[in-house]
């Protein structure tokens, strides 16, 4: 969580979205991006919020699909700082 950015990583949740991706609620607001490219699958956030989540993304890709890899073999994801 950041700037009152909540962000969920379910790797099961393949029914909708068949690659790796995340999922961001912001008040009433609620998206679906995908890693590595941080596009929007599902959703919308305002612009400053979606900025902010994509700018992270871009800067945590490596570690968000590392997590993405682990969780989908059943091992637990690392904890990924938060955007500062």
């Amino acid at each position: 969580m950041f700037y009152g950015i909540l962000v969920s990583m379910y790797v099961l949740d393949t029914d909708k979205h068949h690659l790796p991706h995340i999922h961001v609620r912001y008040n009433e607001f609620k998206a679906v991006l995908g890693i590595p490219e941080g596009e929007v699958l599902d959703g919308g956030l305002p612009r400053r919020q979606m900025k902010l989540v994509q700018a992270w993304i871009e800067l945590r890709r490596d570690e968000l699909m590392a997590d993405w890899t682990l969780a989908s073999e059943g091992q637990t994801p690392f904890k990924i700082d938060p955007l500062r």
